[in-house]
């Protein structure tokens, strides 16, 4: 059971009522100057104070034993924390947004009770949170020590009578960073790429401090079932055959889409069903491990070396991330068990899928200044993909980059995450939530891992003033022993791991299988261009 749990039993035994809010809302009111807060003061939304609002049916998911997922994100510096200035940064952000002023309560005396978000007040010093570490360790060791630290957040009871988010202040240099800052938030809050938004919604362009961030432009060319139209022809005749061959393709082609959603969506009900399962290897999680200590190790690859295979290959910088994962999962695998080389297996990777369109930064900074929601749809609304990753090994590095992008080719011509989603909703209005959630175990039961790519900013931000270095986050409470997340950001892309201590004691030695994969996979990659271009020449 989540440690947190009991401060959410105690949240029911007092279901909030109208005077608790009301009582709140004095408080804030009292607390908060026009100007901002000083330390230990309230902050919220204005007159908003006991709003009331459901929470999602993905929200409800994630209050589940098995899913007490969390999202723990950490932010290298370039500069030692100003903590003056990064609580007035927090209290003029975070601490506005709804869902971060905000209590989820369950009110066990309404009949079919459900949990809701009600605003109350943000005490800052609940929130914001600077430990005191033993200097010889941070010294001695401070990359270690920041691990240690981050990995402990896996263990740690989250308060479920206030907001569910904390900032923990790491004010001592790393390798990579002079500080670090680690937002620890409850996933019910909303999904990893909401988070995203809403954080780069609180930073400022370093070039130009006044300004938001630039993120790359969203590329969405479009399902690869979608009809490329040619030049029409002259004359009519022309025309019309035209015409006919681009309708002939695009029945072709939603009839292709259709049998790949119908495969796909019956293979994840036969894996949530039990019917079809990964077989147990060294990679796939034993039972209990979203209740074990989690550990997140992370390593920084260059986002030019995989746009360099990225542009060799003619795929794209998500199918190179496939075919690296592909490599160092075959290298590790093979080296742990020392089966035979001619051997090959498959294992699967449950893919969340964002089906909400997320808020646009100014949009949320709109939001924060206001402390209303503007119209901005919020939280999770999840879908799920299965991704096959082949074990084998490969004479030719490029091979694993080869298949990923067959791979991933197939499973843009599918709606698998759509559907998941609606059957998923329609199971927990069927059923309830305890039904949507053995559904979605059995699920990540019977795959071997969890795996991500996110995409930040072009540019380098400041974050309270702060140049942001580095970006990694991680996410822990779910049913599998290694989670997959890749971050870019400006010129590097962050690899983090986010492991079972007891399953994965090498865990460093798995985060070198991805650095030497991409090493070989980028050696191998210019002999196939030009082998390419000496081809096309010939």
């Amino acid at each position: 059971m989540d440690p947190g749990a009991g401060a959410s039993a105690t949240l029911r035994k007092r279901a909030l009522s109208i005077d608790t809010a009301a009582a709140t809302a004095i408080e804030f009111e009292s607390k908060e100057p026009a100007g901002g807060g000083r330390e230990g003061e309230g902050f919220g939304a204005d007159n908003s104070v006991g709003e009331e609002e459901p929470v999602s049916p993905t929200g409800r998911l994630f209050r589940e034993p098995h899913f007490r997922c969390h999202i723990v994100s950490v932010f290298g510096l370039a500069a030692p924390v100003d903590l003056p200035a990064l609580r007035d940064g927090v209290a003029a952000t975070l601490a506005r947004h709804p869902r971060f002023c905000s209590v989820q309560v369950f009110n066990e005396f309404e009949k079919d009770a459900r949990p809701k978000w009600v605003r109350t007040a943000v005490n800052l010093d609940d929130h914001i949170i600077v430990p005191e570490l033993d200097p010889a360790a941070t010294s001695a060791d401070p990359d270690r020590a920041l691990e240690d630290y981050v990995s402990s957040l896996s263990t740690r009871p989250m308060d479920h009578s206030i907001p569910l988010w904390e900032v923990h202040v790491l004010d001592f240099p790393t390798a990579e960073a002079a500080a670090a800052v680690a937002l620890r938030v409850h996933h019910s809050v909303g999904d990893g790429v909401s988070m995203l938004s809403l954080f780069m919604a609180c930073t400022r362009s370093a070039a130009d401090p006044g300004a938001l961030p630039a993120l790359p432009p969203a590329r969405r060319p479009g399902p690869v079932h979608a009809v490329r139209r040619r030049p029409p022809l002259s004359s009519p005749a022309g025309a019309f055959l035209d015409a006919l061959a681009a309708l002939a393709a695009w029945v072709v082609a939603l009839l292709v889409l259709a049998w790949h959603t119908v495969v796909d969506v019956a293979r994840f009900v036969a894996t949530a069903a039990s019917l079809l399962g990964d077989a147990p290897t060294v990679l796939k999680a034993q039972e209990g491990t979203e209740f074990r200590p989690k550990r997140f190790v992370n390593r920084t690859l260059s986002l030019d070396d995989i746009k360099f295979v990225k542009n060799a290959m003619s795929c794209t910088v998500n199918d190179v991330l496939l075919g690296i994962t592909s490599a160092a999962l075959s290298r590790y695998y093979f080296r742990k068990t020392g089966e035979s080389d001619n051997k090959s297996l498959t294992v699967r990777s449950a893919v969340l899928v964002n089906l909400r369109p997320t808020p646009g930064i100014q949009t949320l900074a709109s939001m924060m200044e206001s402390g209303k929601d503007n119209g901005a749809r919020w939280g999770n609304k999840i879908g799920y993909m299965l991704i096959p990753f082949h074990l084998a090994r490969h004479e030719d590095p490029v091979e694993y980059v080869r298949r990923a992008t067959k791979v991933a080719r197939r499973k843009k011509s599918s709606m698998e995450s759509v559907f998941t989603f609606w059957s998923g909703y329609m199971v927990l209005k069927l059923f309830g939530i305890k039904a949507a959630a053995a559904l979605c175990y059995g699920m990540f039961a019977h795959t071997t891992l969890s795996f991500s790519n996110m995409v930040g900013p072009t540019e380098q931000v400041l974050f309270c003033g702060n140049p942001i270095v580095y970006i990694a986050p991680g996410t822990y409470g779910h049913p599998h022993a290694l989670t997959i997340h890749y971050q870019s950001y400006m010129n590097k892309v962050k690899l983090v791991l986010s492991v079972d201590e007891s399953q994965f004691p090498d865990c460093h030695q798995l985060l070198d299988d991805f650095a030497e994969s991409l090493k070989l996979i980028l050696e191998a990659a210019p002999r196939k261009q030009e082998a390419a271009q000496v081809g096309t020449r010939s």
